[in-house]
């Protein structure tokens, strides 16, 4: 089935996750963090409505991920696309903007840059 792009007024496109990417949304703040522990290796990147980035990672991510306060989107779901011009807001743009080579984040590095920027997790056992 091809993916469903919807354009919107703003040239945003509603592309559906699961078929060439799947797509990780975290909250702003821990997002830019993990953006900058990646540094290089970090892919495409879109921030929606000032609170949240989406992540595209490898189809097939969104079955197997568990991270608190992130969710993962694959089939079913769907991303707004903001045009490649588009690198502020208001509206969806490009945080990091796609390239050739720079759409997809590696899902295990993003997890460990995610797990990093929200730091220790309250449900932990305190260090004695």
């Amino acid at each position: 089935m091809p993916s469903t792009r919807l354009p919107s007024a703003a040239g945003c496109i509603l592309q559906d996750a699961g078929q060439e990417w799947d797509a990780i949304r975290v909250p702003r703040q821990a997002g830019l963090a993990a953006m900058a522990i990646l540094g290089p290796r970090c892919g495409a990147v879109v921030e929606d409505g000032g609170t949240v980035l989406y992540f595209f990672v490898p189809r097939g991510t969104a079955s197997r991920w568990a991270l608190e306060n992130t969710k993962a989107l694959g089939t079913g779901s769907s991303v707004t696309i903001p045009p490649a011009r588009r690198t502020e807001g208001p509206g969806p743009h490009w945080r990091m903007c796609p390239g050739d080579d720079r759409l997809i984040t590696n899902a295990d590095a993003l997890h460990a840059a995610l797990a990093d920027a929200f730091g220790p997790q309250a449900s932990k056992e305190p260090a004695a």
